[in-house]
This record gives C-alpha cells, sequence and structure tokens, in this order.
C-alpha cells in the first residue's frame, strides 16, 4: 500500500506560506475574493434564507459570520453549512480547469473562514489552509476521472469534505495524524446525488451538497481534535472512496506532483452564473453577437457540438425551475441572446417565463462531438431566419487559467454581485482581500454588523 491518505495529511500538514510561489497565492485569494462576493449575491436568495434560518435557528451564539446584508452570527459549523450553500446558491463559484469534480471556494473558504472567525485566526493562516485544501482536494478529484458522478453522486460533494477538513484542521492545529483521522471522517461524510439533474425538479439540494461538504469538513476536523479516529486508508483502500464511488478511477493522481506542483493554479472563476458546460456555449453566442450584430428574433435554430454531458445532463429544453435553467444549456443560451449572462439578475423568474427565450431553448440541439480539443470545448453554430449561418468554436473562456481574470475584472465582478450592499464598505472590502495576508483577523469579513 502507498498510504496515500497518510501522504496527503503529512504534506498538507508541513504546507508553509513562505514556501508557496507568489503566483499560487495570488491565485488563492482570487478564489476566496470571488467566493466571498458570490456568498454575499447568495444570500438573498429564497432557497438560501431557509438553510440561513435553519443555521440561526440551531446554531445561535456563535463568533462566525454568516456573509449577507444583516446576516447572523452562529457556531462555526452552521457558518460553514450556510456559507457553502450560498457560495453555490446561483451557479457562480469556482471550480476547477478541466473539471475535477471539486468546487474549492464552496468547500473551502466556508469551512476556513468559520474556523479563522472562531478562533480569531489571520489571513495568512487562512490563506495557507485553503491552499492545503485545495492541494488535497484537487488530487482526489483528479483520481476520481470525474466517475463518481458515472455513479449518480454529485462530485463536489462528495469530494469537498477531503479539502473543508484540510482547511478546517490547519486552523485548528491538527498535526499530520489528526489531519489523517479528520480526512479519514470525510469519506464517511462524503455525499451528495444527481437525481435533480434526471427528475428536472428538485435543483435546491444540489446547493444543499456543497454547504454539507464544508459543515463536514468542520465536524470531521473538530473530533479529530479530540482524539476521533478513522480510517488512514479512506481513500485507496479496498472498501475506500475511490473504489467505492467511482467506476473507474487514477490512484496516481493522488499523490502526483505533491510538493513539486500546485493543482491550485488550475482553479477557474466563473464568468456565468449557470453551470460550467454552458460556458463555452454562452461565450460563443457573445462572440457572435458582436461580431455579426444579430438579435434573438433573427434566430431560426442553434447546434452545439460539445462533450457527452452536455448532450447528456445539460441538455433540457424546457427547464421547471430558475436553478434547473441555470443547469440548461439550451436555456443559457437562449438568455445569451436576450439578456447580459455576467449579470446574475439576468437569470430571475421573468426569464424563466420570457416567452422569447422559452421559444428559443426550444431550438437548441446538442450533440456529441467527434473531437474535443479540451473537455468542456463547444463548437456552435447559429441558423438565422435570413439564411445565415453563424459559427464560433469556444475552448476556454475569461476566469480559466489559460485566460486568468485580471484584478480590474475581478473588481468589477465582486462590485456587480455585491452592488445590493453599499458601495464603499464594498470597495473597501475589495481592496483589504487584496492585501488578505498582513490581516491579523478577519472579523471584518461580512456585511454589517
Amino acid at each position: 500500500m502507498a498510504n496515500e491518505t497518510k501522504l496527503l495529511a503529512e504534506y498538507a500538514s508541513g504546507l508553509r506560506y513562505e514556501d508557496i510561489p507568489a503566483d499560487v497565492i495570488a491565485r488563492a485569494k482570487q478564489c476566496i475574493t470571488d467566493t466571498i462576493a458570490v456568498i454575499i449575491f447568495g444570500y438573498d436568495l429564497p432557497w438560501s434564507r431557509m438553510i440561513v434560518r435553519h443555521a440561526e435557528k440551531h446554531a445561535p451564539g456563535g463568533r462566525s459570520r454568516i456573509l449577507g446584508s444583516g446576516a447572523p452570527r452562529v457556531q462555526a459549523p452552521a457558518a460553514a453549512l450556510a456559507n457553502g450553500a450560498l457560495a453555490h446558491a446561483f451557479e457562480m463559484d469556482n471550480l476547477t480547469w478541466p473539471s475535477t469534480g471539486v468546487h474549492p471556494g464552496a468547500t473551502l473558504l466556508a469551512p476556513a473562514l468559520a474556523v479563522a472567525q472562531e478562533r480569531g485566526v489571520g489571513g495568512r493562516a487562512l490563506i495557507t489552509a485553503v491552499l492545503a485544501g485545495a492541494e488535497v482536494m484537487i488530487r482526489i478529484g483528479r483520481a476520481t476521472q470525474h466517475k463518481n458522478e458515472s455513479r449518480g453522486f454529485h462530485a463536489p460533494g462528495t469530494t469537498g469534505p477531503f479539502g473543508a477538513a484540510i482547511a478546517a484542521g490547519r486552523l485548528i492545529g491538527l498535526d499530520s495524524e489528526g489531519l489523517c483521522n479528520a480526512l479519514g471522517m470525510a469519506g464517511s461524510l462524503a455525499c451528495g446525488l444527481l437525481e435533480f439533474a434526471r427528475a428536472g425538479t428538485g435543483a435546491m439540494v444540489k446547493r444543499l451538497h456543497l454547504g454539507r461538504a464544508a459543515e463536514s469538513g468542520v465536524l470531521a476536523a473538530s473530533l479529530a481534535s479530540e482524539g476521533f479516529g478513522a480510517p488512514a486508508t479512506v481513500i485507496e483502500g479496498e472498501f475506500g472512496f475511490l473504489r467505492v464511488y467511482c467506476v473507474e478511477f487514477d490512484r496516481a493522481e493522488l499523490t502526483r506532483g505533491l510538493g513539486d506542483s500546485y493543482a491550485t493554479r488550475w482553479i477557474t472563476l466563473k464568468r456565468f452564473p449557470c453551470h460550467i458546460t454552458a460556458h463555452t456555449s454562452v461565450q460563443a453566442i457573445l462572440d457572435l453577437r458582436a461580431a455579426h450584430d444579430y438579435s434573438g428574433a433573427e434566430v431560426s435554430s442553434i447546434h452545439i457540438a460539445g462533450n457527452d454531458k452536455m448532450a447528456r445532463l445539460n441538455n433540457i429544453p424546457s427547464p421547471s425551475d430558475i436553478m434547473m435553467a441555470q443547469y440548461s444549456i439550451p436555456f443559457c443560451v437562449a438568455l445569451a441572446h436576450m439578456r447580459d449572462p455576467r449579470d446574475p439578475r439576468s437569470f430571475d423568474e421573468t426569464a424563466l417565463r420570457d416567452p422569447q427565450i422559452k421559444a428559443l431553448a426550444q431550438r437548441v440541439n446538442i450533440s456529441v462531438a467527434k473531437e474535443q480539443p479540451t473537455p468542456l470545448a463547444a463548437a456552435v453554430t447559429v441558423t438565422l431566419t435570413d439564411g445565415r449561418v453563424l459559427s464560433r468554436s469556444v475552448t476556454e473562456f475569461k476566469g480559466t487559467p489559460q485566460q486568468p481574470l485580471g484584478d480590474d475584472e475581478l473588481r468589477e465582478k465582486f462590485l456587480l454581485l455585491t452592488r445590493h450592499c453599499p458601495a464603499r464598505d464594498m470597495r473597501e472590502m475589495f481592496e483589504r482581500l487584496q492585501n488578505l495576508e498582513n490581516e491579523p483577523d478577519l472579523d471584518w469579513i461580512g456585511v454589517g454588523p
């Protein structure tokens, strides 16, 4: 046995801020900043408020903040649950490129910030904890080859507890043995089913998967600090995570490049508030409209050639609610013809009922491409009513490691998502986040008192 679980715990325990390259720290800070903005936006959504009320009712009196205007302070596990769910509340939280079935911000920042605020820890420790969690979790995601979803599991709900346990455990002060126990518990807390995608209803639960993963990490780390034990082979063992959750896997990915390369560099920030499989198609529509100046009313049909998941799971021409609409490629490309797809406020109930968007979504056809230059590449063909045929292929988009958001673009997204909050406060928070490593405490991260 190669004892990968122990090796990952030892690596996470020994990671030092001083040894991390500057560009990796910068990427982690972008992930943190981006996640805080999407949590603040997600706070006011109806399904988010249900979770916030639950946290406030069952875990009052803590020092950890739920990030929303007038949001309560609660105990750390409840804050992790709420902020993790809020981060994923509107399909805007970051992930990796290519997709590895992990959502770093929702499942790392949420538990880490909750524990850091509870314990009065500063920015440098938060960044290091998020990085340690990312290096472990992304490698676990790579090892799954995304095959956990082939069995019907929602990937980030299953990988998330591992990263959350590392991030929370670092801030609690666990040594390598403690982190190994935390990982051992995280394996038994992994959960999340994809039935919402097949049923076409109940997409609220998708948000809960990320919150539950964040909460599970805090639980695992807290119990490990008390000496609670768990399997030291939870990832690679005969009945461990990879063999139980995945139809296929690549065990070597667990430790490939560990200590030599940084998986954090592959964190990707979303530009559009929709499922990542729609991003290349939506970008193609924006490019075509900018180049040819046509309107949605002029579109006869749209064909998209993409990967199997796009054609099988995300090919939903008549979504039943706005959450399912964000998971639907036909809806998202139709909306991109009528509204600004970069603004989450474009994806509201009026969009779901808009007769032009609904009709255009019905005229979108998705097939599996014969060749895929990148995992999420999309070749989009728009046929107009006047007979013109417009084509555009997109292999990546702004926010990916190949095309990272600049500081001004990240600031623009942050202020767009938080524009319902006091503008001066949001500008100040953004600037402080750019200097996060020098902040001695993190109680100021939040909205209001």
